[in-house]
């Protein structure tokens, strides 16, 4: 593809939640839907979402495979105080580094117990252990440090604890052009407009498009979604669709 499409830096990011709570459906996933829609808001493309348990070979193999298609991988779950949090551990075996309790992440540990009493136990200082080169996430909320090694981005499951971390890291990364959205709802089935929209599709092939269908208070409606990153493609291909929609006495 010629011109100023074919230039623009696109950056993409993978999703590893990891947590045996999440697959035996006893702790619903909120960080999906916020880290997506945070991705996209600062203009990188999560490609991909995997769900794993907490077993180290699997989140080893997870790591490796999707850190190499993507710009980022980030995980959320299993850095806590408990001897299920294994995220660490994996992260480092993945990486091919050593890890143990960093000074750093010791020090804002060691100073939150102290102000509130808490004993610093073996259990506690868990939270301390960081894959030898990582660079540290600040969590604003409960003080241990989430991490980032080479392309991996380790944050906490704890959906409150990873709005934060995500919110640090954030001027870190690198980002490329901002997805932007059109919307059109039709009161439709999906079926009656698919002939239609998938012939607006080959016209406009660099505009990403689909159709999104619902049924509330008895009444169906199908909801067709357009989105670019160049605002002009975008409005010409929402206008020529809106009027095809017209024409047919659909819209």
């Amino acid at each position: 593809m010629e011109g100023p499409l074919a230039a623009e830096k696109i950056v993409t990011a993978a999703l590893l939640v990891i947590g045996d709570e999440i697959l035996s459906g006893r702790t619903a996933d909120r960080n999906i839907h916020y880290v997506a829609e945070h991705m996209t808001r600062i203009g990188i493309r999560l490609q991909e979402v995997r769900i794993v348990g907490d077993e180290e070979e699997a989140i080893v193999a997870a790591v490796n495979e999707l850190r190499a298609r993507q710009t980022y991988l980030i995980t959320t779950g299993g850095i806590g105080p408990t001897h299920d949090d294994i995220t660490a551990d994996a992260i480092a075996k993945a990486l091919g580094v050593g890890i143990g309790h960093d000074e750093r992440a010791l020090e804002l540990l060691q100073a939150f117990f102290a102000k509130r009493k808490l004993e610093p136990t073996p259990a506690r200082l868990r939270m301390a252990r960081i894959p030898h080169g990582a660079s540290l996430i600040k969590n604003a909320i409960s003080v241990a440090p989430g991490f980032m090694l080479a392309n991996v981005i380790v944050l906490a499951g704890v959906p409150d604890v990873m709005q934060v971390m995500l919110d640090d890291i954030t001027p870190q990364l690198e980002t490329g052009a901002r997805m932007q959205t059109a919307t059109i709802k039709l009161n439709r089935a999906e079926g009656e407009v698919a002939d239609l929209f998938a012939a607006h599709q080959k016209i406009f092939p660099d505009v990403t498009m689909g159709s999104y269908p619902s049924f509330s208070e008895g009444r169906i409606s199908t909801q067709l979604v357009l989105r670019s990153t160049d605002s002009a493609r975008l409005e010409a291909a929402r206008a020529a669709l809106e009027l095809k929609l017209r024409e047919s006495r659909m819209l």
